[in-house]
């Protein structure tokens, strides 16, 4: 019975969970490749301030739906709220991380409508891939 016990504790975390943290963490990845990679654009063109916005928008609409993606790639459920809990985790983290990586953290308004953002491009997201797959089966 001892050994049945520590074994149900070890593998105590829901593969849902597991699946958010994937996701989040995958989003987070790509997000600050694709930032790091504008930055450089930005140092060797002569874009307008004006595209900075939308493209970190898109920069993190593509974010967070590959890691919706990948980190949804093996579920068959919950794709609205595994997608939904994706997208609002990486927003947060991605906030706390580009606060550090800047040295300071602003909440303003604009934290408010990035987590909407990321919250509902995420629950499309889940819900997209997870229909996908239950039609390629």
């Amino acid at each position: 019975m001892k050994k049945r016990l520590k074994g149900e504790l070890k593998g105590n975390t829901s593969p849902v969970l597991k699946n958010i943290l994937k996701g989040s963490l995958i989003a987070l990845c790509i997000s600050l490749v694709l930032i790091l990679v504008f930055a450089f654009i930005l140092k060797f063109t002569n874009i307008s301030d004006s595209l900075i916005m939308p493209v970190n928008q898109v920069i993190k609409g593509i974010s967070v739906f590959l890691g919706v993606f990948l980190g949804l790639k093996k579920s068959k459920e919950l794709g609205l709220v595994c997608g939904l809990l994706i997208g609002f985790i990486y927003t947060i983290v991605a906030f706390l991380a580009f606060s550090a990586l800047s040295g300071s953290i602003v909440f303003d308004i604009t934290l408010l409508t990035d987590i909407v953002f990321g919250a509902i491009i995420g629950a499309i997201c889940g819900i997209i891939c997870v229909n996908i797959k239950k039609t390629s089966n």
